[in-house]
């Protein structure tokens, strides 16, 4: 039985894919910043699938966003976002990177190593650089850039950002940087209104920014001379799919890397009965096409 005290983050619905790692970004922090609090998540169904924190005593919505600001603009394991503007590194740059990180989780900070190992693998490359992770959508063409987008958001994200993106339905009035997350950056001619390139991007800063913190769930893992992300099946730029599930139970952050990585997630007709057993009340598939020099993740539907 979870006598946990519950906080639901309104703002969020989990079948967007934005929407989906800006919670995961904030049961992640919350778990590094206040392990004390023993946070949970799990979702509830209403207009959508909204996240629900659970904890073991009741924490107020601005308690909750003065810590995750505070850890949000401290920001560990940033040094892994400053090895460059995108993922484009030979394999002995990563490995090099990879492997001083690695000295240093030995005694201290982790969290530069786990973002390595989400980036991508020197175990696996294409023309010389390391391949990388099915969540990267820019790499550098029109002035958009991966990891640089990342280390801006880290500067210029304030408390503010992070309520609208948590509590209030999302206005999308920020403008760049995006990290092409948002199911609302499927800007595809026949889907808009008006010429894209004379339609500027807006979006919802805090999403992006505490997306940031849900990239180390995704870890990468070289298999021969391919490289697979975690929740991702296919390949190509029009055969790859994102599956993820939506819990109804709480759970804690080691509970979730595992649900993640399910394997019956990726089949074409998951066991539902099998997965409502575990909790899983609803299972959302996305898209990723590449359109142009970018990459987008189309609105998710349910497997």
């Amino acid at each position: 039985m979870d006598n946990s005290t519950g906080l639901e983050l309104s703002g969020i619905n989990g079948s967007n894919p934005l929407g989906f790692l800006a919670a995961l970004g904030v049961l992640r922090s919350l778990a590094l910043a206040n392990p004390e609090w023993r946070p949970k998540l799990s979702w509830v169904a209403k207009d959508a699938w909204h996240p629900m924190l659970h904890f073991q005593d009741v924490i107020s919505q601005d308690k909750l966003l003065a810590n995750l600001n505070d850890f949000l603009s401290e920001a560990p394991g940033k040094e892994a976002l400053e090895l460059g503007d995108n993922i484009k590194f030979t394999p002995a740059i990563f490995h090099r990177a990879a492997t001083e990180a690695f000295a240093v989780a030995k005694l201290e900070n982790q969290e530069a190593l786990r973002f390595y190992a989400a980036f991508g693998s020197e175990a696996a490359e294409k023309d010389g650089l390391i391949k990388d992770t099915d969540l990267r959508t820019m790499s550098g063409a029109g002035h958009q850039h991966f990891l640089k987008f990342m280390r801006d958001l880290i500067e210029i994200t304030e408390y503010e950002h992070l309520r609208k993106a948590l509590f209030l339905p999302w206005s999308r009035d920020d403008p760049q940087p995006s990290l092409r997350w948002d199911q609302a950056d499927d800007r595809r001619y026949a889907l808009r209104w008006r010429e894209p390139s004379s339609d500027p991007i807006r979006t919802v800063r805090g999403a992006n920014r505490l997306a940031i913190e849900a990239l180390p769930l995704f870890t990468t893992v070289a298999q021969g001379s391919q490289l697979n992300t975690v929740g991702f099946k296919g390949s190509g730029s029009k055969t790859t799919y994102w599956t993820w599930p939506i819990w109804e139970l709480p759970s804690d952050l080691d509970t979730v890397r595992s649900l993640l990585s399910l394997k019956s997630l990726q089949t074409d007709s998951p066991d539902r009965r099998n997965l409502q057993a575990m909790g899983i009340g609803e299972i959302y598939r996305s898209q990723r096409l590449t359109i142009g020099k970018y990459r987008n993740f189309t609105p998710a539907m349910p497997v």
